[in-house]
Parts: C-alpha cells; sequence; structure tokens
C-alpha cells in the first residue's frame, strides 16, 4: 500500500487522487521502480481492474475524514493495523492530538527503523503500540500505553478488516463500542460478502504472502451489522460515492474497482459532539 501512495504522489498534483510524501522514504526504491513500471505497463491493470484506483481513494477518503474529524475538536487518534500507514506524519493539526498506531511487534520495528531515517526524533504525539494478536488483547495493550478511554477517539481500520477472523471483528469493535468517550468514530473498509468468493487471483495472491482473505459483510447488510455492534449514525461509502468524489476532470476515465466499500459510524459513550460520518473532500 505504501508503494501505491508513493506512485500517486509522483504525479501531477491536478492528477493524483492521495497524497503522501512520507510513503517514498519508506519502501525499497528497487520495489518502488518494479512496482511503477507494472502499475504503468497495465498489467496490473488487466490482473486487478480497478484495485489501484480504490486504494488511492481509500487513502483520500480517510485522510478526508480524519481532517474532518480534527477540525471538530478530537483527542486521540488510534490506528489498527497500522503498517507503514503515514497519517500522523503528514495531516496538519494531528500533532494537536494523542496519534496510537497499533500493529504486530514485527512490522512496527520494520517501520521505527525505516522512519528514524528521514524523521528523527519522531514526534512526541505518536505512540507506537506492539501487539500480538495471537497471544495478546488490544483491551490490554492500548490503555497499558496511556490511552484514554474517556477521550473522543478516532478509530482508523484500513485494510485490515479482511484478513479477520468473525470473532476477531466482534472483539474489536466491543472494544471500540465499550472504551472510547463521546463523539468517538470509527472507519474502515471490508469487502462484500458476494464478491469476496470470487476474487480468485486475489486469493491466491494473498495466500502466496501470508494473509488469508476471510471476512465479509453482504452488501447492503452494514447499517443493521454495526447497530447490533454498538454503532450508530452510520455511513457507507461504494465505489460508485468515491468515483463521483475523486475521479473527475483528468482522472474521470480511470475504472475502480467494485465490491468494496468504506464504512465510517459514531460509536463510544453517549456523544456530545461527533465527527461527522461524510468526508469533507479537501482540494
Amino acid at each position: 500500500m505504501a508503494l501505491v501512495r508513493a506512485i500517486e504522489a509522483q504525479k501531477p498534483e491536478d492528477v493524483r487522487i492521495c497524497y503522501d510524501p512520507v510513503a517514498l522514504s519508506l519502501v525499497n526504491r528497487i520495489r518502488f521502480v518494479l512496482s511503477k513500471l507494472v502499475i504503468g505497463s497495465g498489467i496490473y491493470g488487466l490482473m486487478f481492474g480497478g484495485a489501484i484506483e480504490f486504494i488511492t481513494a481509500r487513502e483520500r477518503y480517510i485522510d478526508d475524514f480524519l481532517k474532518a474529524c480534527l477540525s471538530e475538536s478530537l483527542d486521540q487518534v488510534v490506528i489498527l493495523g497500522a503498517g507503514f500507514d503515514t497519517r500522523a506524519y503528514r495531516i496538519a493539526g494531528i500533532e494537536k492530538t494523542q496519534v496510537f498506531e497499533v500493529d504486530h511487534p514485527a512490522t512496527q520495528e520494520v517501520k521505527l527503523k525505516r522512519l528514524k531515517k528521514v524523521i528523527n526524533p519522531l514526534p512526541d504525539h505518536v505512540t507506537f503500540v506492539q501487539v500480538d494478536f495471537d497471544t495478546q488483547m488490544l483491551g490490554e495493550r492500548l490503555p497499558a500505553s496511556g490511552y484514554d478511554e474517556q477521550g473522543k477517539t478516532l478509530f482508523i481500520w484500513q485494510g485490515v478488516t479482511m484478513y479477520l477472523t468473525p470473532e476477531g471483528i466482534d472483539s474489536t469493535l466491543a472494544f471500540i463500542a465499550n472504551h472510547s468517550g463521546p463523539g468517538s468514530a470509527v472507519i474502515f473498509d471490508y469487502f462484500y460478502n458476494e464478491t469476496l468468493y470470487d476474487m480468485k487471483t486475489v486469493r491466491w495472491i494473498t495466500r502466496v504472502i501470508g494473509e488469508r482473505l476471510i471476512f465479509g459483510i453482504d452488501e447492503g447488510q452494514i447499517e443493521p451489522f454495526l447497530i447490533r455492534r454498538g454503532s450508530r449514525k452510520i455511513h457507507n461509502a461504494t465505489t460508485g460515492e468515491l468515483k463521483r468524489l475523486y475521479f473527475t476532470g483528468p482522472n474521470a476515465g480511470r475504472p475502480i474497482s467494485t465490491g468494496v466499500a468504506i464504512a465510517s459510524a459514531r460509536t463510544g459513550k453517549t456523544e456530545i459532539n461527533s465527527c461527522p460520518h461524510d468526508p469533507v473532500p479537501v482540494a
């Protein structure tokens, strides 16, 4: 995902969908060049039509949602399965909040080594939380790292849900609903069940890299699904909406994959002021 963001960032300002000026510093330069060649050749597009477009639109949509939340005040941002996410270092105003990057120790160690080469010292507003979900609980590790259960929090859960078991999904959503303050919100992407098992090539590739596509939600069922798990004021951004928001002008002809969506909702204890459930596109 960082490679895709790095490639998109090299495009002219009036063409790129998302902009991540940090990503290029985190990725392997040889892989960057090879990936750029593969994507530019059209091979990737033939195999995974519109997947790159969804990744870039997802990044932009969540960026816009985060900015809207920050504009209405926010105490904390929790990035679940952070990987090489760079929002804590490039989104204006986020330094006024406490950001918790939650990930597996092995992944986090690699990221920290690369980050320190370009951002040193690391900013005080970021706390790195190592969680091995096979042996540790988010509800134990996050509070132990300084997380405030009364704080107004945005949980960003990008590119993760499809690899988790239903039990893992329920456990995480239960923590978010029961251990975050008034006005909190969650945003995540997910596959529709109807298309999840038709993606044979993608499933094969994810198995090769040690991942398995496991979880999906029936199309049209995200609202009852989240209501049953303590969320409210749910918005489901389909790829049709993403295309209307971002694929205009010189990008109007770029396809975007279907069968996937981005859900956002208000959560946590009884709310006072909440993050908006629609993003505010940023020019």
